[in-house]
This record gives C-alpha cells, sequence and structure tokens, in this order.
C-alpha cells in the first residue's frame, strides 16, 4: 500500500493539488500497480474532501474504487460521514497501538477505548466501509506494553476488521527488533492480515521491511522517494528492489515505471531526488572510476542485478578527475567519435584537470573539449544567436526580442513569458515552429551557484533536455543565470543540428 498521498503529504513543504493527486493516483495504480493507496485524511478541509471525491469519482469509473483507502480517527460517526460524503469505501482507523498513546492523549482506559473502536466498525458496516486498523505508535507499545497491544488485537480480531496494520510511528526499531515483533504478532494471531508501516529515522525503514515480510507479515507500506513526516518512511522503488531480488516476494509492481512515477512525484513535491538515491537517483547506474569503465569494457565485471534497463534507465560512464580512458572511449561511443592514442591521452588529461577544478562535464561537452584540446576547427555552429534583448518591467511579464541565423537565413521573433528564460524559449521555439523544425522539451533545470555570497562568481546551468525519446544535457556558464540557461540552449540547439546532419566535429585532418 502506497501512502505518497496522505503519509507523504505530510513532509514539511508539501502538498499536492487535485490535478496532481490524481495523477499520482492514476500512475500508481495503473502504470506501476501498486495494490492500494492512502490518499488523504479525513476532516483535514474542504479541499481535501473535494480532491478525494475527485479520485474516488475516478476510481469508481476504472473499477477499483476498493482500492482507495482514506486515514480516519476514532471520533463516532464523524470521520465516517467525511469518508462517505467523499466517495470512499475503505477507512484506515487510527487507534492507539501504546498504553503510554492511550493514557496520555485519550485518557481513556484500553476497554474504553476498544469500545469506541468495535462502535466506528459496526457503523462503518451499515455504511458499507471496509475497516483496516492502524495501531498508532504499536513499536512503542511492543517495547513498553505488549500486553496491551495482544488486548487491542484479540479485541479488534474479532470484529470484520480487514487487515491491522502495525507503525513504527517514531521509526525507532532496529531490524532485529522488527523481525521479533512481527513475529510474535504472525505467530499468535496467524489468521489476521498484518501490514507493517516503517519510517526511517534511524535510516532502518527498508532494512525493518526485510525483516518485518521475513517475520511473515503479508502487506507493506511505501511512499515514492521515501516521502514522510521527518526522515520519512520507505521508499517504494527500494521496497521493490528488494522483493524482487533478495526476498523473491511475487509482487504486482511494474518496476519499469518507478523512474516515472519518481520524478513525477520530485516535480510535484519540489523535493528533489539525491543524486545517490538508490534505483531513482541521478547517479545510481553512472560509474565514475575509470577502473570501473575498463573492467565493463571487458566483461562486464562492475554490473549487478540492478540493471537500468528493468527502471527504464541506461548505464553511465562519468566524467571527472577520476575517469579513464575507458570512460571516455563510453561516452565518445555514444557520440560516434573515434580517437587515436594521443588525441585519447590528451583529451583524457583534460578532463581530469577540468574534475579538479571541480567542473561538472557532461558527455555533451566531449565534443567542444576535444575541438579545444586537438586545436580542431570548433564545432560547427550552425545555429547561431545574433543578437537578443531581455526586458523586465514591474506589472508586466517579462519580453524577450531574439533574432537567430540558422545556416544564412536570419530570423526574428518576440515572445512574453513567466520570467526572462520563458520569454526567450518561447520565441525560439516560435522560429523553430515556423521552420517545422522539431525542438526538444525541457525536462530539468540546475543552478549551481558558488557558497559565499559572491556576486560576481560564474554560475553554473545544467539543462536536461529529451528529444526523440533520448536525454541528454548541456551547460552554460556566466555571471548571470538567464545567460548562463542561454548558453546552454545555444549548445543544445547545435548539438541536435550537427546531429541531425551527421557531424559533431570538423577536423582539419
Amino acid at each position: 500500500m502506497d501512502t505518497t498521498l496522505r503519509d507523504g503529504e505530510q513532509t514539511t513543504g508539501v502538498s499536492f493539488n487535485d490535478a496532481e493527486k490524481l495523477t499520482i493516483t492514476r500512475l500508481l495504480l495503473d502504470e506501476v500497480k501498486v495494490n492500494r493507496i492512502e490518499v488523504a485524511s479525513a476532516r483535514v478541509s474542504e479541499g481535501e474532501r473535494k480532491a478525494v471525491q475527485r479520485l474516488t469519482k475516478w476510481a469508481k469509473d476504472h473499477n477499483c474504487l476498493e482500492r482507495i483507502e482514506v486515514l480516519g480517527f476514532v471520533d463516532g460517526t464523524t470521520s465516517l460521514d467525511w469518508i462517505n460524503d467523499a466517495g470512499g469505501k475503505v477507512i484506515n482507523l487510527l487507534t492507539k497501538g501504546s498504553l503510554k498513546h492511550l493514557t496520555g492523549q485519550l485518557r481513556k482506559t484500553k476497554e474504553e477505548h476498544l469500545a469506541d473502536i468495535v462502535f466506528v466498525i459496526k457503523e462503518a458496516e451499515k455504511r458499507g466501509i471496509t475497516v483496516n486498523v492502524y495501531l498508532e505508535d504499536w513499536s512503542n507499545g511492543m517495547l513498553n506494553s505488549p500486553d496491551y497491544v495482544e488486548f487491542m488485537i484479540n479485541g479488534i480480531g474479532k470484529t470484520s476488521v480487514k487487515r491491522i496494520m502495525l507503525p513504527d510511528t517514531l521509526g525507532i526499531l532496529n531490524p532485529d527488533q522488527t523481525y521479533e515483533f512481527c513475529k510474535t504478532m504472525t505467530q499468535k494471531f496467524p489468521d489476521i492480515h498484518f501490514d507493517y508501516h516503517a519510517h526511517n529515522d534511524y535510516d532502518l525503514s527498508v532494512a525493518n521491511v526485510f525483516y518485518a515480510i521475513k517475520a511473515g507479515v503479508r502487506g507493506i507500506h511505501t511512499t515514492v522517494n521515501g516521502l514522510g513526516e521527518r526522515a520519512g518512511n520507505a521508499p517504494l522503488a527500494s521496497v521493490v528492489g528488494i522483493l524482487n531480488d533478495h526476498l523473491k516476494v511475487p509482487n504486482t509492481i511494474d518496476e519499469s515505471k518507478l523512474t516515472k512515477i519518481s520524478r513525477m512525484v520530485e516535480t510535484f513535491s519540489g523535493l528533489r531526488i539525491p543524486a545517490n538515491k538508490p534505483l531513482t537517483g541521478e547517479n545510481v547506474f553512472t560509474q565514475c572510476s575509470g577502473v570501473h569503465a575498463d573492467g565493463d569494457n571487458k566483461d562486464n565485471l562492475y554490473f549487478n542485478k540492478l540493471m537500468p534497463e528493468r527502471f527504464g534507465r541506461v548505464r553511465r560512464y562519468a566524467l571527472g578527475k577520476t575517469s579513464g580512458k575507458a570512460n571516455i572511449k563510453k561516452n565518445l561511443e555514444e557520440l560516434g567519435i573515434e580517437l587515436g592514442p594521443e588525441e585519447m591521452k590528451k583529451v583524457t588529461q583534460r578532463v581530469i584537470e577540468l574534475g579538479d577544478k571541480k567542473e561538472n562535464v557532461t558527455p555533451e561537452d566531449l565534443p567542444y573539449i576535444i575541438s579545444d584540446v586537438l586545436k580542431t576547427e570548433r564545432i560547427d555552429n550552425h545555429i547561431k544567436l545574433k543578437n537578443y534583448h531581455l526586458a523586465i518591467v514591474q506589472g508586466l511579464k517579462p519580453v524577450a526580442t531574439i533574432s537567430l541565423q540558422i545556416g544564412k537565413e536570419v530570423y526574428n521573433e518576440t515572445s512574453v513569458g513567466d520570467g526572462q528564460y520563458d520569454a526567450f524559449m518561447k520565441a525560439l521555439w516560435r522560429i523553430y515552429e515556423k521552420l517545422g523544425k522539431e525542438h526538444p522539451t525541457l525536462i530539468d533545470y540546475w543552478v549551481s551557484i558558488p557558497p559565499g555570497g559572491k556576486t560576481d562568481a560564474l554560475v553554473e546551468t545544467v539543462i536536461t533536455w529529451d528529444y526523440k525519446n533520448q536525454e541528454f544535457k548541456t551547460r552554460g556558464l556566466d555571471a548571470d543565470q538567464t545567460e548562463a540557461a542561454i548558453k546552454a540552449t545555444m549548445k543544445m540547439l547545435n548539438i541536435i543540428e550537427n546531429k541531425e546532419n551527421g557531424l559533431i566535429i570538423n577536423s582539419k585532418s
């Protein structure tokens, strides 16, 4: 069960609108094929109720309404009525899983709390709503009040509840404790379907999931990119990896869609995926060491089961100070460029020098580096920016006027945009549309500004483009962010133009 839209939205600063929630719902259920999703908490707001109504309508039209779940509370019929009005058919009832939470927050006896829970369950039955039960703070309950936990599960187990869900609410358990406590549950109550809900405060959520499954738990809760309160929840992609490769547990997940949903949630949440995040991070299928590239060239010596193709990715070889000739060769092969031994040596040395200066080198920089190092003619800049003017006035949208030379012809265009760069790009694409030329889609825009607050420091802008289902990056350096982005854009245009014409470098030789 994925709870990105409920627990994931409790990440500080994250809030999804209706359209975003619907997009994520469709992707998770239709493409990624998770079994269930938790989409909201009851009673939060009128806007949340309308969002759930939109999701349940879509789910009903697509025959998957029972896979949409909403968190509710032991509040008589208030949560039930809210969920029922929103079109929901499943409540995940939040109850107290530790004696400390019960006495400290509700100030009731365990018998009183159980009676309240049973009342909600019976009322849910009248409304045709299925009930799952969360035992909030269950992990502390097992540590400090196991008799209370057993009492609650005995009582709840006699009702029509479908699943009892065991949250490590504060992320306090280690794998040994997780295995011991989950094993206790599955052995004492073999007929109950238990879910395990991990939090990542000690960076142990995925390890704890591993041991919960080994202990016989039959349901696992995840979030895309590990979103969630504090340090977050168990990441969906990582859990799928251990299910398939280590535990060999059959599941419905289409792992080739994990990168797509991960990037979609990254965009909607505004939280970037760490470059080294397992399975979905930008660098996880990138070899940096020249030794590794050499081993892969000879016999794929540095491959493991996590092949990038499984996740809709490709293997890359980074360019930097640890690069060797093998890294350079791998990247040149992608660009269709061949160099002799001496030329390769010079280019490798320049890449290492740039890496020592902490400069980011992309594969698309290689033709320019080769042109510079080998003193060949410059890259064939078939497309040139003759002039451009950017204007921003308070109260008005930014305006860009550009003069673009393609071959021998010059084209002029003006456009407005939501920012100076946006206005520039809209003017540019107007020219392309008039000429019937294809252009790429910008899919990521990353700006690096050196620390220290230097206003005259160079800004590096790295833009990721998609052109005919192929991703590539271009980089621009300038003291001004917009100028750096324009430089990266012009580099992109010429790389595409040269590739389309079958040319990368015009060498004097």
